[in-house]
This record gives structure tokens, C-alpha cells and sequence, in this order.
């Protein structure tokens, strides 16, 4: 196995950094929301924030990287960051509901560019190694799970002010990722880059079934975790009686779930490729669907929460693997625009609404919802996987030699991923 690249190593201390924002505002938004809001239920409009800002920034996190490239949209991104992490500080100082907000949305804004970390991943190696890239880049969430509530934790009585510390914190941690951008990251130089300014119509890249199999493995993934991973806490402690410790227990193990198949997921889908990958998330998220409807114990959240994380592994990575085949040279930035608004989209739908569809129908009616999101991938899998979604019509998934990663050795020259001119390879 050839080394790995300079620029994944980069991003995999990057995205441990950089990520810290969402469980330390997931932690702390609604503590000091309830301090801070006029009304109760307005306590968990922080996190709500949050989670909104990511998916509206897509687009424009996308289409800024398309203009000025990677490594200046990465920047730009954390430099947002860092203004939310002192507006929090400030929020908190001056109990201000209103700032608090904007400080959360700034945040959620960064996460936008920080989401596509993994697409610069896999344009820093070669296309067989698309899914290791973004296997390993998901282990920098293992750090940022435990570090960003822990500095929210720490930062409660770091000041005057309850958990104005922690946004100053999470500031430090931002800071440290924007550096390793700023000395250490480089834009990857594609080839066939200017082949077709603007690539094929929407139509044409929508005849793609691997297309739709790889935005909806995502929207799925996501969908279904964030329903069920919001509902959880709330089921297992209001309604069940499960102690706190318990509850936070259960919720951990659901968050390492996710994060550390990561070392296994790099070699099987090089082994067996994305599309088995993603079906046997399918399976997996089937399991977690049994053992949800199985009790209320400890025991079943537990199970169910933990295979919930390794489901939504397997169909996150995979779906991301399978991206890279549907688009060529600019097409990429337009191609992952539209996937990531669909996913975090369709996340921020399903967190938002898991609280009240819990409390109007109950935790068995919420896991049954989550059954025809498996079984539509699964079917949509199998049919791609019968052929119809590599050739429609001349129509179909990009060879993988058509979008190749320049050697990282070679000279740059400034030359961003959005700019660059490199002409096709050619082909013997």
C-alpha cells in the first residue's frame, strides 16, 4: 500500500479540530439556550440554528470553493468559525439570546465547508482509493467527540459568565485547524479540469442512476441517524426512566459506533467495494430496527444506538465512494453542492422533527418510520447493482481514469483545483 498523501494526513488533523463545533453546541446550546431564551421552548433553538446553517451553507460553501478554490474556502470557513466562537463569548457576557444565535450560526456555516473536507480527500489520491480516504478522514470524529463536549464541560466556569469559557475554547481549537490549513494543506491539481467549463446539463448527470444511489445512500444515512439518535435521549430518560449516566452512556457508544468502524470500513471497501459496503449498512440498520422494537431496556437503546452508528459508517462512506464516479472535472463542485444540501438537509429536517413526531406517536411508531427509508435504498441498490445504473444510453457513472489526482509531488505553482488547466491525460 503506497503511502498516504500529505494532504489526507492534513485534512484527518483537520477534521478533528475543526469539528469540535458541533458536539460542544450540541452539549452546551441548550443549557445556556434555556438561560438565555425569552421563552422555554425556544431552548433548543441554538443547536436548531446550528443544524439549519449547515444545510443552507452548502451551496454557497460549494460554489465559493468552485471560484477560489479548496484551501481558500477551507480558510474562509474557519475565519467564520472563530468570529462565532468570540460572538458566543460575547452572547454569553452580555446575555444576549439574539447573539447567541448568530454565534451558533456562524458556526454551523463553517461546518458546511468543514463537510466537504471529505471531497478534498478524495481528490488527494488516486480514484481507487476514494473510500479509504474518506474512512480515514472520519476518524478525526473520534477526537472531536470526546474533545468538543469536554471543552464544553471545562469552559463552564473558565469566566464569570457560565460557558462563555467554552466558546473561547472552542476558539482555540478552531485556530489550531486553521493553522494546519494555512501551512499544510494544498489544493489538489486535477486533470482534465477545463475539458468542459461547465460539464453536461442537470439532466444529463440526473439519467445517472449511481447518482441517485449515491445522494440517497447519504440522505438515508444521515435521515435516519439523526431521527433516531434525537429521539433516543429524550425516549430513554423522560419516557423510560433511564438514569442520566445511562443515557449519556448509551449515547457515547452510539457516537464511537459511528466513528470507529472507520479502521475496518478503509479496507472493505477496498475489498468489496462501496455498493456491498452500502448494503450491508442496509442490513445493519435493518438490525437496528429490530432490536429498537425488541424493549425498552437499556439493553435494547444500547444495541440499537450502537448499530445505528455502524449503519450509518458503511452507508455514509460508501455513498461518498460512489460520488466521485457520476461527475467529471468542474461538474464536481455543482454534483456536491446538491448531494450535501440533500444530506444535512434532510439531517436538519429529521432532527428538528424528531422531538415533536416522539411525543405525538412514540419511540416504536419513530423506529417503523425509518423501515421504508431502508427498504427504497435497498431496492434502489439492487436494481443499480443489476446494471442499469453504469450505462443509460451512453449516460452513466465517469471512468474512473476521467478525474485523476495530479501527483502531490508535482509543482503547484499556485494553481488551485478551480483554476487549474491541466489538460487530460492521455490515454494509451
Amino acid at each position: 500500500m503506497s503511502a498516504i498523501p500529505r494532504n489526507l494526513w492534513i485534512l484527518i488533523a483537520t477534521q478533528a479540530f475543526s469539528m469540535t463545533s458541533a458536539p460542544l453546541v450540541i452539549l452546551i446550546g441548550g443549557l445556556v439556550g434555556a438561560r438565555l431564551a425569552p421563552s422555554p421552548q425556544l431552548a433548543t433553538l441554538p443547536v436548531a440554528v446550528l443544524i439549519l446553517a449547515t444545510a443552507l451553507s452548502t451551496l454557497p460553501a460549494s460554489l465559493l470553493m468552485q471560484k477560489f478554490g479548496r484551501r481558500l474556502g477551507f480558510l474562509s470557513g474557519n475565519a467564520v468559525s472563530i468570529f462565532g466562537c468570540l460572538l458566543g463569548f460575547l452572547a454569553l457576557n452580555q446575555a444576549s439570546f439574539g447573539l447567541l444565535l448568530l454565534a451558533t450560526a456562524c458556526l454551523g456555516f463553517n461546518i458546511a465547508f468543514v463537510n466537504q473536507y471529505r471531497f478534498a480527500a478524495m481528490e488527494s489520491v488516486t480514484s481507487e482509493r476514494h473510500g479509504q480516504a474518506v474512512s480515514w478522514l472520519l476518524l478525526g470524529g473520534i477526537f472531536a467527540a470526546i474533545v468538543g463536549p469536554e471543552a464544553g464541560a471545562r469552559g463552564e466556569s473558565l469566566t464569570a459568565a457560565p460557558y462563555a469559557g467554552s466558546f473561547l475554547l472552542l476558539a482555540a481549537l478552531q485556530l489550531v485547524s486553521t493553522c494546519l490549513l494555512a501551512f499544510g494543506f494544498r489544493d489538489p491539481v486535477m486533470v482534465a479540469e477545463s475539458a468542459d467549463a461547465d460539464g453536461r446539463p442537470w439532466a444529463r448527470l440526473l439519467a445517472q442512476p449511481l447518482l441517485w444511489l449515491a445522494l440517497l445512500s447519504g440522505a438515508v444515512a444521515y435521515s435516519v441517524m439523526s431521527l433516531v439518535m434525537t429521539a433516543a435521549p429524550i425516549s430513554m430518560h423522560e419516557f423510560d426512566h433511564h438514569s442520566l449516566s445511562m443515557t449519556k452512556g448509551a449515547i457515547q457508544a452510539h457516537i464511537l459506533a459511528m466513528f470507529l468502524p472507520s479502521l475496518a470500513t478503509a479496507t472493505l471497501i477496498r475489498r468489496f467495494g462501496p455498493q456491498v459496503l452500502m448494503v450491508t449498512g442496509l442490513v445493519i440498520y435493518a438490525g437496528m430496527v429490530v432490536v429498537g422494537l425488541s424493549g425498552r431496556s437499556l439493553g435494547h437503546y444500547g444495541g440499537s444506538l450502537i448499530l445505528l452508528g455502524i449503519g450509518w459508517n458503511f452507508l455514509f462512506v460508501a455513498g461518498t465512494a460512489l460520488l466521485p464516479r457520476t461527475y467529471v472535472g468542474k461538474e464536481r463542485f455543482r454534483v456536491q453542492a446538491v448531494n450535501d444540501f440533500l444530506v444535512f438537509g434532510t439531517q436538519a429536517i429529521a432532527s428538528l422533527g424528531a422531538g415533536w413526531f416522539l411525543f405525538q406517536f412514540g419511540w416504536n411508531t419513530l423506529i417503523w418510520v425509518t423501515v421504508p427509508l431502508v427498504v427504497g435504498l435497498a431496492l434502489l441498490a439492487l436494481w443499480v447493482s443489476s446494471g442499469r445504473g453504469h450505462r443509460i444510453n451512453g449516460v452513466g457513472d465517469v471512468a474512473d481514469a476521467d478525474l485523476q489526482p495530479v501527483n502531490e509531488s508535482a509543482p503547484v505553482s499556485g494553481t488551485t483545483s478551480a483554476q487549474s488547466s491541466v489538460p487530460p491525460t492521455q490515454s494509451n
